[in-house]
């Protein structure tokens, strides 16, 4: 029902664009979030969004280098990351929370998509 796209494979100080699109049924009345998970490490919060656009939360290590947006009309989220570094390389998730409000616990989301690799060599 979630199906991400837009990793890949990039140099230091480049950007990604990560797209989440929902299928299935609507999440509009869902805060959406962002994690990620690197080899050997626990998935991690990273970014997300109320119900209606208007209020994001980051982690620290992301402020001021992504952000998070969703579309409506097109059922869309979306990650846009700039000046990535190394320590960004992970695979990263979508997910929908269970209500419309941010949460930064994966334990309160309940969809999740497949994952999509991001890889930023150095």
């Amino acid at each position: 029902q979630l199906v991400e796209s837009g990793g890949g494979l990039v140099q230091a100080g480049g950007s990604l664009r990560l797209s989440c699109a929902a299928s299935g049924r609507t999440f509009i009345n869902n805060g959406m979030g962002w994690f990620r998970q690197a080899p050997g490490k626990e998935r991690e919060f990273v970014a997300a969004i109320n119900w209606s656009g208007g209020s994001t939360h980051y982690v620290d290590s992301v402020l001021g280098r992504f952000t998070i947006s969703r579309d409506h009309a097109k059922n869309t989220v979306f990650l846009q990351m700039n000046s990535l570094k190394p320590e960004d390389t992970a695979v990263y998730y979508c997910a929908a929370a269970r209500y419309g409000w941010i949460e930064v616990r994966a334990s309160d989301y309940d969809y999740w998509g497949q994952g999509t690799q991001v890889t930023v060599s150095s």
